[in-house]
């Protein structure tokens, strides 16, 4: 809002807004919910699935670098190149994407000249942004925390423009943070790596199952409370979990092992994977068959999955992204206008071409209206002066 626009809207008056609830002070750190499940942290579910798991290391990738990539309509020079650059060295379009993906809120940083120019756009990490919420609980600055030191950004300079523009997805519980994709997918990324896991130590293991410990004595007397708790808490310390399976047992006082033999089928944990690495791809957006998981991998259907991806996850995604950017730029670009070339992205060649003829064969459209129907700009001077 220019100094004039502000001088305006103060003696003509604006509606009062609605207060909003103050959030915590970090959107990613819950009190325990019950029923025994953990804290969601986002550090902790960002190394677990983004660095330990495959299947949405490589959902999160297929998504950024398909924005990061992807054609963009002409526009503007300068706010082209402004939002084509480099973050510290990573694709700024790319990266708040990711963010966006793992964490459902981005922030960017607009930097200025002497002159107040917007001349770079830096991408925050939104875990150690937290916004700081005014009297009516509207945000009225960003706190940025970072080796133990908070650096302080206004939410507006003394020209009123914008010094951060954030992004998020919607969180229905949150007036202020939105919720990322991750959060949904946090329970499927365990099981798929708790599976992994399970099988890799069943291999090092020789794929031995457990078994029971039989208590048996001559007299046929029975374990007390004490020996048995105790026994218990042995087997628990000693034998139990992932990391102890195929330890050897001393047994002694006669007690004796019995193997409890599982099929093959049992000790099979690849549907089990399968499963959660479907969950974890429907939670990213991503079709599973792009991902390699099992299913009807024809080349029609992966043709199919390829362009299901760009309709109902990039395309929306890149429009929140662009949108955001329009908006928080405009100080400096008025008419800022950022959209992915369609004409120019081969997953959508077979749609465009659809529409084109079916426009070409509209006798009834004059080649302006055509024109506009395809998403060209209108040309100057009739069609027969061009002719």
């Amino acid at each position: 809002m220019s100094f004039i626009d502000t001088l305006v809207a103060a003696f003509k008056g604006e509606s009062a807004r609605v207060p909003l609830a103050r959030g915590p002070v970090s959107p990613w750190f819950f009190a325990d919910s019950g029923g025994g499940r953990a804290p969601f942290e986002y550090n902790a579910a960002v190394r677990r699935a983004y660095l330990e798991n495959p299947v949405a290391q490589r959902a999160v990738r297929l998504v950024a670098e398909g924005i990061g990539g992807a054609p963009l309509k002409p526009a503007d020079s300068k706010l082209l190149a402004l939002v084509s650059e480099t973050s510290a060295g990573q694709s700024l379009l790319e990266t708040l994407a990711s963010h966006l993906l793992l964490h459902g809120n981005a922030y960017v940083q607009v930097l200025k000249d002497a002159r107040g120019r917007a001349v770079e756009l830096f991408a925050l990490r939104p875990e150690r942004v937290s916004i700081i919420a005014g009297e009516n609980g509207w945000p009225s600055a960003y706190a940025y925390d970072v080796s133990g030191k908070r650096l302080l950004i206004p939410l507006l300079d003394e020209d009123a423009s914008p010094n951060l523009i954030h992004l998020r997805h919607f969180h229905p519980a949150d007036d202020h943070y939105g919720a990322g994709c991750l959060s949904a997918a946090d329970q499927a990324v365990a099981i798929h790596n708790a599976a992994a896991e399970w099988n890799r130590q069943l291999l090092e293991n020789a794929a031995r199952p457990s078994g029971a410990l039989v208590y048996e004595t001559e007299d046929g007397s029975a374990l007390t409370g004490d020996q048995f708790e105790r026994l218990k808490a042995e087997l628990a310390s000693a034998f139990a979990g992932a990391g102890n399976a195929g330890r050897p047992m001393v047994l002694e006082g006669g007690l004796k092992w019995q193997t409890m033999a599982l099929s093959p089928a049992d000790m099979d944990f690849a549907t089990l994977k399968a499963a959660a690495a479907r969950d974890i791809a429907l939670a990213f957006g991503v079709p599973p068959m792009l991902l390699g998981l099992p299913g009807d991998s024809t080349y029609a259907n992966y043709r199919e999955a390829n362009r299901a991806l760009w309709r109902l996850t990039l395309l929306p995604l890149a429009a929140k992204i662009f949108a955001g950017l329009c908006e928080g730029l405009s100080p400096w670009f008025p008419e800022a206008d950022l959209a992915v070339d369609l004409d120019r992205v081969p997953a959508l060649a077979e749609d465009r071409e659809r529409l084109w003829a079916q426009v070409s064969a509209a006798d009834f459209l004059d080649p302006q209206e055509k024109r506009a129907l395809l998403g060209l700009g209108e040309t100057k001077g009739t069609f027969h002066e061009q002719k």
